[in-house]
């Protein structure tokens, strides 16, 4: 199988025929997020054995590779058609051509969802408080309930004092039941303001009778008020008890009526699935401590706030068939009611229930290909640590390796690897590591095919090293001798700058607020929002 070149002109058309698409930037993260095609997923050359699975359920949908110039995307492609996808196309000239056809490019990352909270905000005129006002409620003992809206990860990073995690769509699935009063106001923020936004909407949606409101610019903006922001926090909002649960199933029940969410069997999603003309996704949008304990076979996790707010990252088809699954019917269908207004039409929910979720944990999406290289484990690895008789090299996200390093470990990008560790030894033993084992069996094979000749990868990555009990190394946003590359594979929040880091917040909610007015220039790209 061959791919086929396709032009900047005939992409746009193709980006309004109303069929399926998936437009792909195989760049590493960090180009990625300075300029990409606003219809384009990030999915980088590195990370393509792993990601290609995910994004591309079916190896038949139209698939157009890019990068900057299209010299990764001719590679990816080549990984592709070797692989069994048989409708390939790589952007003539890249990037660069289709800029220079008179068409935009956009910098950030999760653009469309962003905006899209943007016009929730705007349609809805969700309620805001200040940080400010906030930190006066808080002096005055005013009573609140105020949840942060993000990942227990991100929560822990940085989050406000008295604040309680409660990612996105588990919102109207916890909060009611803690709710004493009508009259108890309640915030929800996130770092800026899209799940900020998004997550009081959603109460607001659900009918929830007390004043709710979007913390102003999140976490960014409580820390330019020059308020006092703290990390390691660990408190997230408990599963609701059997009353909590019977009020939120009515809830759900009340808004999927209200958006018509269509629910269908196991059998409809069979025949789905079937159906080779279409793609379809089956994304569990519960959290993932609930998903690993047993979930529905074939599924991916994709917690229900973090696809509305990065659909692009989950989602790389447009105008595909999405099938949310939660065993209670309450987070897939907040997900599933935001999603039909992003513009997601084909999207429905499972009718399942506990008895169905068999597969227990992280889930068996297939890489592209397999790797060969033996994996070692981390009680092992500690073992030659200590002999200083390994190099481990992390290929993993740069951020997380600086955030908690296996000690010693060097950092390299992989699509650097060629250059950053010319220098080494290949005679001895390399382990190769990332932050959970997947990639990093297959930069070991790179590796191998440098001439370095003892490989191995580190089986369950920084994950298994940190669960085992084995410390961690952290330098934050300084850059040390063991950073062998760039770290440019992805980007990096402003609160992670190692200067300027006020500004880069300043700059960052300026960008968000603006994106209603450049999104708006692709007319590919609609919005159906509707109000109670």
């Amino acid at each position: 199988m061959q791919f086929q070149p396709v032009s900047a002109p005939q992409l746009r058309e193709w980006l309004h025929d109303g069929n399926e698409i998936a437009v792909l930037d195989v760049s590493d993260g960090g180009p990625y997020s300075r300029a990409h095609i606003l219809a384009a997923s990030s999915m980088p050359l590195a990370n393509i054995e792993i990601q290609a699975p995910l994004l591309l359920p079916n190896r038949t949908v139209r698939i157009v590779l890019c990068d900057e110039n299209e010299s990764m995307a001719v590679s990816a492609a080549e990984i592709l058609t070797a692989s069994g996808f048989s409708n390939v196309y790589v952007l003539e000239g890249g990037n660069s051509a289709w800029q220079k056809s008179g068409f935009p490019l956009f910098s950030g990352n999760g653009i469309i969802s962003k905006a899209f909270g943007e016009q929730v905000e705007e349609c809805f005129e969700t309620p805001h408080v200040s940080a400010e006002d906030l930190q006066r409620w808080k002096e005055a003992d005013k009573p609140f309930i105020h949840i942060d809206a993000r990942p227990l990860a991100e929560y822990k990073l940085v989050s406000i004092p008295g604040a309680i995690d409660c990612p996105g769509a588990e919102i109207v699935y916890r909060v009611p039941e803690i709710i004493d009063s009508d009259n108890t106001p309640i915030v929800v923020n996130c770092a800026g303001r899209t799940r900020s936004i998004i997550g009081a909407q959603s109460l607001r949606n659900a009918g929830i009778r007390n004043p709710v409101y979007a913390l102003k610019n999140g976490t960014m903006g409580w820390h330019l008020a020059g308020l006092q922001t703290e990390s390691g926090a660990n408190q997230m909002l408990g599963v609701p008890s059997e009353r909590g649960l019977k009020i939120s199933q009515a809830i759900a029940e009340c808004l999927a009526n209200q958006f018509q969410i269509r629910e269908i069997s196991r059998e409809t999603l069979q025949e789905f699935l079937l159906d080779l003309s279409r793609t379809t996704y089956v994304f569990d949008v519960r959290q993932p401590d609930e998903y690993v304990k047993g979930h529905l076979p074939g599924s991916i996790n994709a917690p229900g706030g973090q696809l509305v707010q990065a659909t692009d990252t989950f989602a790389a088809v447009r105008n595909s068939r999405v099938v949310l699954v939660d065993e209670f019917r309450v987070q897939a269908v907040m997900t599933a009611h935001w999603l039909k207004q992003m513009g997601w039409s084909e999207v429905s929910i499972l009718q399942i229930d506990q008895t169905d979720m068999t597969e227990i944990g992280q889930g068996s999406c297939a890489p592209l290909m397999l790797s060969d290289v033996s994996g070692i484990e981390v009680a092992e690895l500690q073992s030659l640590i200590e002999g200083k008789s390994v190099a481990v090299i992390d290929v993993g996200e740069s951020y997380w390796y600086r955030q908690a390093r296996i000690p010693g470990s060097f950092y390299s990008m992989r699509s650097q690897l060629q250059k950053s560790i010319a220098h080494l030894d290949r005679s001895q033993l390399i382990a190769v590591c990332d932050g959970d084992g997947r990639i990093s069996r297959f930069a070991a094979k790179d590796l191998l095919r440098m001439g370095f000749n003892k490989v191995r990868y580190v089986a369950g990555g920084r994950n298994a090293w940190r669960n085992a009990g084995f410390p961690m190394e952290h330098i934050g946003e300084n850059t040390d001798d063991r950073v062998l590359s760039e770290t440019d594979d992805m980007w990096y929040p402003p609160w992670a700058r190692k200067s300027g880091v006020e500004e880069a917040m300043m700059q960052y909610l300026t960008w968000e607020v603006d994106l209603m007015k450049t999104v708006s220039q692709e007319t590919y790209v609609k919005f159906c929002l509707a109000k109670n």
